[in-house]
């Protein structure tokens, strides 16, 4: 008795201290991370001159003559509705099509389903960059080059892969009793769905709207090929022509990229709880 009494807080000592070297590790990997967020937030709210003296250093005052240039004399504006545009409409329709399909997969037992379902996993397979010039060519066919309906409709079906893949490991975790009973109260299989099975997906539908989201609003490729070179087009297309046409501008450059930060940190930290659900759930039902 009096051994393992004494043995016990060397055991704990022990276990803290291998736990010592993953935690600085996080640290420094996390710090690595956040610094480029920082020095964005700080260049911001500086000149252009105080940036090209010192770039790591403390604003001297509440600087935003960026901010004011950006929105008064560029078509950085324009550029941000469309990216909210392209967003908003991509993953209203993501979220709508997508679990849809996914719960027929799911709740279909056959070759036909299992077919599908490994189609639309093969097609996570392929890089974009292989299929990049014939979906190009077949979206001028079509008509839908130089629209905004044309990046829509690609984000909407390279989602289509993941999100099938997500939405029916966790839909194959939810009870068939509970559908069974609604259908037995008169409800049809559409209404089943939205009414009794979609609210039990909110932390998967929060995981693909944030992954998602992050990838339509993150992107250039795709608005700088498809959108008119006329015009303005996304956020980060902009940012870009500001750092080749305007490179001794930097505030202005600094202003656009707080402006695309802001709106997604914001949605993620209203919806990382349900985030992180989505995605363990998922892992461990899949």
């Amino acid at each position: 008795m009096d051994a393992s009494i004494k043995t016990t807080p060397i055991l704990k000592r022990n276990h803290r201290f291998k736990g010592t070297p993953l935690f600085v590790f996080m640290v420094v990997l996390s710090l690595l991370y956040v610094f480029p967020l920082i020095i964005s937030f700080m260049s911001a709210f500086k000149s252009n001159g105080e940036i090209l003296r010192d770039p790591i250093a403390l604003p001297s005052s509440f600087y935003i003559g960026g901010f004011e240039y950006l929105f008064a004399k560029t078509d950085f504006p324009k550029a941000f509705f469309n990216s909210v545009f392209l967003t908003v409409v991509s993953e209203a329709l993501i979220v709508c099509v997508v679990p849809m399909g996914a719960y027929g997969i799911a709740r279909t037992k056959g070759k036909l389903s299992s077919a599908i379902y490994t189609f639309f996993l093969a097609g996570m397979m392929i890089p974009f960059q292989a299929y990049m010039i014939s979906l190009f060519k077949q979206l001028n066919t079509i008509g839908l080059f130089g629209s905004l309906a044309g990046p829509i409709v690609i984000y909407l079906s390279g989602a289509t892969g993941f999100g099938t893949l997500l939405f029916t490991s966790f839909i194959s975790g939810v009870p068939v009793e509970i559908e069974e009973a609604a259908q037995i109260d008169g409800c049809s299989n559409l209404r089943t769905f939205w009414q009794i099975v979609f609210p039990l997906l909110k932390p998967c539908t929060a995981s693909m709207i944030i992954l998602n989201g992050l990838g339509i609003w993150n992107d250039y490729l795709m608005p700088s090929l498809v959108l008119p070179s006329s015009g303005a087009k996304t956020i980060n297309v902009e940012i870009y022509r500001f750092a080749g046409e305007l490179s001794s501008r930097w505030d202005i450059v600094f202003s656009g990229v707080v402006c695309g930060i802001v709106p997604i940190l914001i949605i993620f930290f209203c919806l990382q709880s349900y985030f992180v659900k989505g995605i363990t759930a998922g892992a461990a039902k899949g």
